[in-house]
């Protein structure tokens, strides 16, 4: 994968826990294009990425001077988002070329459907839809006004197709009237699981194609009360432990096992295997009710296993 090498050039507070940064390549030259809904990768001083989306009110994203990403600092989490908002102007670091695995088609009408931090993949969509002449309207809720981001710079972008949904103000966000108001239009959704999850289960209720609905989960999967470990097994006929607290590609990778993946939170769908024996845990947000009860693939950046063994066809 290309590393870039950066230069942090802005950090900007927007609220108590969301920052947002500027960072340029280190040596001053333009960066990779990217299109709307794209990520980078952000390499961490004690291993790992973490990845996050490439915010822009430009349409276009060629050659960039710097990209900009904000984050929301996660006082209980592994600890990435604690590194990026201890970065101070002109500290380095590096970073993977623009990955997209939440593209938005700018042909067709969108809804774009953001909760708190997941905001940052809708700007560049909205903008892009914007400049395509495209109709778009976007839902942007949060718990509270407070902890929300880019709120006036979106109602200038959208004017009245801009609806902002405060919880402390407003109540449980209507899902319901969010399907009911897509018509012909695709449905774009980024934000924490119970959202998602929620979206996902209202619009297969009202018979709204899987296709239409496109996903990112803006959070790692969290381990479970009573996780356990459990045995996976691969075409070769080597047999591994996934242990609790490790999910199976950490495990698969620490014994130079080469397995594809991307985003490590079970909503981009490459890791996706076939299951040859044994019942999958699915924790993903990418397959579909019918999927996860037929047992045959799942995702292993996320899932687990109900059964003592599973054998994947890896």
């Amino acid at each position: 994968m290309q590393k870039i090498t950066g230069k942090v050039l802005e950090v900007t507070a927007l609220s108590d826990r969301i920052t947002a940064f500027g960072i340029g390549a280190v040596d001053g030259a333009a960066l990779p294009d990217f299109e709307a809904g794209a990520h980078v990768q952000f390499d961490l001083p004690e291993g790992g990425t973490r990845s996050y989306s490439l915010i822009s009110f430009d349409a276009q994203n060629r050659a960039p001077a710097l990209y900009r990403i904000a984050v929301q600092r996660e006082d209980g989490g592994a600890g990435g988002s604690r590194f990026m908002h201890g970065l101070l102007v002109g500290d380095t670091l590096s970073f993977s070329a623009p990955k997209n695995d939440f593209p938005v088609d700018i042909s067709q009408p969108a809804v774009l459907l953001a909760g708190g931090i997941g905001i940052t993949p809708m700007i560049s969509m909205a903008s892009a839809l914007s400049a395509a002449d495209q109709q778009v309207s976007m839902i942007f809720a949060g718990r509270s006004e407070h902890d929300m981001a880019y709120t006036r710079d979106l109602q200038a972008l959208l004017g009245a197709q801009m609806r902002l949904h405060f919880d402390d103000r407003d109540g449980a966000l209507d899902l319901d009237a969010v399907i009911a108001s897509l018509d012909a239009a695709q449905l774009y959704v980024c934000g924490p699981r119970g959202m998602i999850d929620g979206v996902r289960a209202k619009a297969e209720a009202a018979g709204i194609a899987p296709g239409r609905v496109h996903f990112e989960l803006f959070e790692a999967v969290a381990a479970e009360a009573g996780d356990t470990a459990f045995d996976v097994q691969i075409n070769d006929g080597r047999v591994f432990t996934i242990p609790a607290g490790k999910t199976i590609i950490d495990v698969l990778e620490e014994n130079d096992v080469d397995v594809m993946y991307d985003c490590q939170r079970g909503d981009c769908g490459i890791c996706q295997c076939d299951v040859l024996e044994g019942v999958p845990d699915h924790r993903d947000v990418v397959l579909s009710e019918a999927e996860r009860a037929s047992g045959e693939v799942m995702q292993i950046c996320v899932s687990r296993a109900k059964s003592a063994r599973l054998i994947l066809d890896i």
